[in-house]
This record gives C-alpha cells, structure tokens and sequence, in this order.
C-alpha cells in the first residue's frame, strides 16, 4: 500500500480491529443529583478546546439542576499544581481540580482527595474501561473519575519518508513496527537523511519521563510490584527497554537535544522538520492539522514482546475537605455522563474512558480519520501497567527516571548500572 494520505486513511479506517469510540453509540441517561442548591469551584488548565468543552459541561450541569452553579478557575499548566499544593497547605483548595493520571496517586496517598466510594452511583465502575477504572484506585477506594485518556502513537512526516524512498507504514495494530523493524527503519532514514535531519524524536521530556515506561512495558517489564510499593525493574525486561532507548542517541537515531530533561518539546522538532516522526498524544491533532507545511498522518507505537503504551490523559478529583461532598461526587459524575464525555473529547482530540463509549465510531472534530490509530493504541494498555503509575509515589519515583535514564542516554553508564541504580532509587522513593 503506498504512503498516499487517502491510502493510508482508507487502509488505517478499515484494518483497526480493536473497538473504537464515540458517536453513534446509544447512552445510559445522565446522573441527576438531589436537588441542592450550592457553587462548586473547579480549577483546571486546558488548551482553547478543552476549555470550552469545560465550559459547555458546566453550563449543561447547571441547567439541569437550578440552583447549583460551578465557577471555572482556568490557569496555566506551569502554574497548576504549584498553585494547588499551596492552595492545600492552606486549608483552601478548590471543590473540584483537574489531576494526571501521574500524579493522581500522590495526592490520594497523602489524604489531599475526597474519597467517592459510598457516593458514587452503584453502576458507576461498570461504565469504564478496567484501565481506566485502575488509574483512579488507591488502597481500594476511589478518589477521583477517569475523564478522559490518550496515548502516544506516532506522528509521521509523509513527505520526509517519501524523499528517502519509505512508502509504507503499518496500518493496523497487529502490525505495528517490532522494535527490530523500527531500528531497521532508524537506519535507512539516517542513512539517506541530511546529518542535520534525523529519523524521529520521543516525547520523553520533563515528567513526561513516565512515557519511557511504555518501552518497558513493550518488553513486559515492570517497575513496580502489585502492592505500588516493591520495586520490579531489576530485570531483563528493563536492561533491553534501556539498550534500546539508548541506541536511539547512540545510532543517531534522534537529535543530540532529545534528552529526558531537554527544555525543548519532541514535538517542536517534527513541527520544523528536523525529524521525520515523533511519539504524540492525540490532542497534538488539532495544531499539527492547522501549522504543519507538509503532509502527515499517524501510525502505531512500537511492539516488543506485546504492545504497550502509556495512559496519559487526566482524572477530575473533588477535595478532601470539600463542604459540599455529594455535590462535588455529582459533578463528577455528571462530566463523566456519555453524552459530555463524548462532546468533550471530540472536540478536544482525546479518548473517552467509558466502555459505553467504545463502538467504531470514533470521531474527532479535526483529522476524525485518525481516531481509530489512538484508540487502537490505548487498547493495548495494560490494567496492571497503569495501575503502576498510580502509585502514591509516582512523584518521588519519576525523579529516579529521569536522572539515570538521561545518564543512560547520555552514554554515562550502561544499561544493567541503570536498572540497579533504578532497583535502588525506585526502592528509597516508595520506602521499600
């Protein structure tokens, strides 16, 4: 099949057998709480997209329940959980904020969140995927709703492929790239490309550092016991994910700058064409379609032993010290209701949560074609995987990737001194 975009979409469209998402699917009737009267705060960060899906969620909520009313608080990201923590410290944090799936475990760890297990409707697991359902899970309670979720797939410069003879890229999750088969294709590009244009960039920087555990779990590793606790990554599994990481600097693979703690997005280097793809979540979508000057599309992450990925995306949470607990368990479930959930994430290019919501239908307002890439690639994620990332002490535990994974990438010690010092340092962080 050639690398035309009309090629691939029909071929994409037509070969991804994993259920899909969104429109078109029939909805259980949204959560309506007793009648109250009271206002909720909610503070989040969001792109122009998710604000204004917020937006309309909360004006829906608030005409189907006089009385009650919901004040957005819209920050930057840099500037959210810094703003939250000190906002805690206090003794006066928001009703409602907005969490990732990363850091989640941390404030559910330390008491911060509302616990929703007897406030919940009593169908309300049900409804969402078991990944999804484990994101949200700390010490068997739950403290927070799976809004929304992505994953990174990879984005594809059509034309810098085409230049160096590349016509075909998988179409189908089946037949996503073996790790042999994406080092194979590293070395063609980086045979034929300009010595200033490479063949792709991870997007590993910053906390971002947690999408590094996809490899690991490509090559079934893990780098926590069942209990969140016990560290695991003293394995096999670990000593290849970090060879083959690092044989993406080590080969050229990916540019010099392409280090975990970079202060340059991956994606900043496909947009200028100095690589040929990028590992993106969905909501990259909407800006690659109105700024990237050539033609692009998507196509799968990598596979090793299985496939893998990560389970990006955010929770809303309700505060632990909220006044109005019931209200707060309400809206949460109101925003994860079918219907908003799917005006939500397809106006923002994001995954639903729901298993009600997964048909193949899948639309986005942008690119709605490539829908099917990203949610075939979330199908591939582990309950178990996710439910790693969920640990109270991912935050201490992310600091530890960071720091010996660029040490590995930077060729400052090899792949088996990493995974002991990761052994030791995921071991101090979660006081195993």
């Amino acid at each position: 099949m050639t690398l035309s975009r009309r090629g691939f979409l029909l071929g994409a469209a037509g070969a991804v057998g994993l259920p899909i998402l969104l429109a078109g699917c029939g909805f259980v009737p949204q959560s309506t709480p007793t009648q109250r009267t009271g206002t909720l705060t909610f503070t989040t960060w969001g792109t122009d997209a998710e604000l204004a899906g917020f937006r309309s969620a909360i004006a829906a909520f608030e005409a189907a329940n006089p009385g009650q009313t919901v004040t957005l608080n819209a920050v930057p990201y840099e500037q959210m959980f810094s703003n939250i923590d000190a906002q805690l410290q206090a003794g006066n944090p928001p009703d409602i904020f907005r969490v990732p799936y990363y850091t989640f475990g941390a404030y559910a760890g330390r008491g911060q969140l509302l616990d929703l297990t007897s406030l919940l409707s009593s169908d309300r697991q049900a409804q969402f995927t078991e990944p999804a359902w484990a994101a949200v899970q700390n010490q068997g309670a739950v403290f927070g709703l799976p809004h929304h979720t992505d994953t990174s797939a990879i984005l594809v410069n059509l034309d810098m492929l085409a230049s160096v003879g590349i016509t075909e890229v998988p179409t189908s999750i089946d037949d996503a790239w073996t790790w042999e088969e994406l080092t194979a294709l590293g070395e063609q590009l980086r045979g034929s490309l300009p010595a200033d244009r490479y063949p792709w960039a991870y997007n590993w920087q910053g906390n971002g550092v947690t999408r590094w555990l996809s490899l690991l779990f490509q090559a079934d590793g893990a780098f926590l016991e069942a209990d969140q606790v016990t560290p695991a990554i003293d394995s096999d599994a670990a000593r290849r994910a970090v060879e083959f990481s690092s044989s993406f600097f080590r080969n050229g693979f990916v540019p010099d700058n392409n280090t975990i703690g970079s202060s340059s997005y991956a994606s900043e280097s496909w947009f200028s064409q100095s690589v040929a793809m990028v590992w993106s979540g969905a909501f990259q979508i909407p800006d690659a379609d109105s700024t990237a000057a050539f033609e692009w599309t998507a196509t799968f992450a990598p596979r090793d032993v299985r496939g893998g990925g990560d389970f990006g995306g955010n929770a809303l949470v309700a505060t632990a010290d909220t006044a109005q607990p019931e209200l707060a368990a309400a809206f949460l479930e109101f925003m994860t209701d079918a219907e908003q959930m799917r005006s939500f994430c397809q106006t923002a290019s994001l995954l639903p949560t729901r298993g009600d919501l997964l048909n193949d239908d899948l639309l986005f307002d942008v690119r709605p074609e490539l829908a099917p890439v990203f949610a075939a690639q979330a199908g591939v994620v582990q309950p178990q995987d996710v439910a790693q990332v969920a640990s109270p002490s991912m935050s201490a535990i992310i600091p530890v990737l960071q720091e010996q994974l660029d040490l590995a990438f930077t060729g400052a010690q090899d792949p088996a001194t990493t995974v002991e010092n990761l052994q030791t340092g995921i071991a101090a962080a979660t006081g195993a």
